[in-house]
C-alpha cells in the first residue's frame, strides 16, 4: 500500500462514490488516530491536536491551511487555546473519499514536523 503522504488529491466530481466500509478499513491503519464521525448523515474523519499555547495552535492551523490550499481540498479547522480540531470530508459527495485519508496523513505529518520545530 502506497504511503498516503506521497499521494496528491484528485479532483472529485459531484456524484462520485463515497468510500465503502471495506475501503475505509483498508485506509484506516494509515490514519490510526483519526476518528470516524457522522454528522447529519455524513461520515467524516476527525482528530484533535494538542499544543502548549495558542500561538502553536495557530501556527499549526496555518500550516494545515497551506497544505489544503496546495491540494485544493479544505477541512473544517477549529482553533482554540492549546488545541486544533481538524475534520476532513469531501463536501461534493457528502462523505469520505480517498482524498480525505491523504489529507489526514498530510495533517499528521505537519503535526510531527511542527513538534520537531517547537518541541
Amino acid at each position: 500500500m502506497a504511503e498516503l503522504t506521497s499521494e496528491v488529491c484528485v479532483p472529485c466530481r459531484e456524484g462520485a462514490p463515497t468510500l465503502t466500509d471495506e475501503e475505509i478499513a483498508e485506509l484506516q491503519p494509515q490514519a490510526p488516530e483519526w476518528k470516524l464521525v457522522t454528522e447529519e448523515g455524513v461520515r467524516k474523519l476527525q482528530r484533535s491536536f494538542r499544543f502548549r499555547n495558542f500561538a502553536q495552535a495557530l501556527a499549526f492551523t496555518n500550516a494545515v491551511g497551506a497544505i489544503a490550499e496546495g491540494e485544493g481540498h479544505h477541512p473544517r479547522l477549529v482553533t482554540e487555546w492549546g488545541k486544533v480540531t481538524v475534520t476532513w470530508w469531501t463536501h461534493k459527495i457528502r462523505g469520505l473519499h480517498r482524498n480525505d485519508f491523504i489529507m489526514s496523513a498530510k495533517t499528521d505529518l505537519a503535526y510531527r514536523e511542527q513538534g520537531e520545530r517547537v518541541g
